[in-house]
């Protein structure tokens, strides 16, 4: 049985339990805001979200959304091209179509549940646990801060290759960072309790492609040789879950400036709700506010200078709804050219988790040693680098042999969390 499949049969259905659980233990709250138009929209979004439920689990076909929204007529056509893929006759449903669509369509519905329902249709019903989340991580929160400070203050002294080491640990705290993943655990507590960076030497032997050093060679190369002087550098950051994971982000980015690596960081995140923890924008302006005012000073100096970096421009934050579409990458120059030629400005675009991945790779069977930027077909705006622990089976980029041996060995070894990728293409 396929990992899709189980994906689509059990934790959607298990996700939305919990949506139907949120909006419920929320209907005090509800009217309080809005007094009986709040009770009457959670009745409503209750109803919608139970139905969806249903159709899921007994395979109904997808329905085109009605909510007109900025992006319903992207997500209808989508549904009429898949609908161009089968026999005459056939209809997309749940269990028949392809598992990146349906997933993406979930969460999509899900926004559509709340727009049909106002004085409710802004509540996000996955930000309990993204709040949540955040709060037990906060002694590993609390250690990747003080380290960062200590980081900056000792800066000027730093070799090259001292710098280069700094680097690779920080990109690794991003890398296993991103297993806080609260859609994989169905929204279950997934918090980082301890600190990364006293595991990052046990850790390395699962990283099963490491590009660190080419990252390192894209950022490091910036002196302009005949005048000796530095030249600007922009690195984007497409975001993936909030809480723990965002600061490992925000950490990275606070680091490339302190080491002169990147003169502006640009933050890419989701204008919606999205796989339980993504962020938002409010996602991200509330994880530094709260640094700011924790009562712990390395945390709220983090706080404090990260809100600079947003008022001084060298941190831009972004969104754009093509991050919330069902497209694979591929199709960005095309469906968002806008986009597409935003990061074409980089230097470097970091594409965070497993869902970045899968769009980047079209979440086709590719063979394991099949190259990256092969796998990219036409996506290539800038040198672009893939942090991801592996939690969706597909994978290219590897030795002969490598990803056989794993399977023979780790039957989940694509699903677990437990292997991880840095992997760079340069090809644009």
């Amino acid at each position: 049985m396929s990992f899709a499949y189980l994906t689509i049969r059990d934790r959607l259905p298990q996700i939305l339990t919990k949506v139907i659980d949120t909006v419920h233990r929320n209907k005090n709250k509800f009217f309080e805001d809005n007094g009986e138009e709040g009770v009457e929209a959670e009745k409503k979004a209750l109803s919608f979200f139970s139905k969806l439920r249903n159709e899921i689990q007994t395979d109904k076909p997808v329905l085109p959304l009605t909510d007109n929204q900025s992006d319903t007529e992207l997500w209808n056509q989508y549904l009429d091209y898949q609908k161009t893929l089968l026999n005459k006759g056939e209809t997309p449903s749940w269990f028949k179509s392809p598992w990146l669509y349906v997933e993406c369509y979930m969460y999509r519905r899900i926004q559509e549940g709340l727009v049909l329902s106002p004085p409710i249709s802004e509540y996000d019903v996955f930000r309990e646990g993204k709040t949540e989340s955040f709060f037990q991580s906060q002694p590993a929160i609390i250690a990747l801060c003080t380290y960062l400070q200590e980081l900056k203050n000792n800066v000027a002294n730093l070799s090259e290759n001292q710098k280069k080491e700094e680097l690779s640990k920080l990109l690794q705290v991003c890398l296993w960072g991103n297993k806080c993943d609260l859609s994989i655990s169905g929204g279950l507590d997934n918090s980082q309790k301890f600190s990364i960076l006293s595991s990052l030497e046990s850790f390395m032997p699962f990283i099963l492609v490491n590009d660190m050093e080419s990252v390192w060679a894209v950022l490091s190369g910036s002196k302009n040789l005949e005048s000796g002087k530095e030249l600007m550098k922009r690195v984007d950051i497409v975001l993936d879950n909030a809480g723990f994971e965002l600061i490992t982000d925000f950490v990275l980015a606070d680091a490339l400036l302190s080491l002169r690596l990147a003169s502006e960081v640009h933050f890419h995140a989701k204008c919606m709700p999205w796989f339980v923890s993504d962020t938002t924008k409010h996602d991200f302006n509330w994880t530094i506010k709260h640094l700011q005012a924790a009562n712990h000073k390395w945390m709220s100096k983090c706080g404090v200078n990260w809100k600079e970096n947003l008022q001084r421009s060298c941190w831009i934050y972004h969104e754009h709804l093509f991050w919330t579409l069902p497209h694979e990458f591929c199709m960005m120059a095309q469906t968002a050219p806008d986009l597409y030629s935003e990061l074409q400005k980089s230097d470097l675009v970091i594409f965070k988790g497993d869902l970045n991945y899968r769009k980047l790779t079209g979440d086709r069977k590719w063979e394991f040693t099949v190259p990256f930027f092969q796998a990219l077909t036409t996506f290539h705006p800038a040198p672009l680098c893939s942090i991801r622990t592996l939690k969706a089976d597909v994978q290219v980029g590897l030795k002969p042999g490598v990803g056989e041996q794993l399977s023979s060995n780790e039957p989940d070894w694509m699903i677990s969390g437990k292997y991880g990728v840095v992997q760079l293409s340069t090809s644009v």
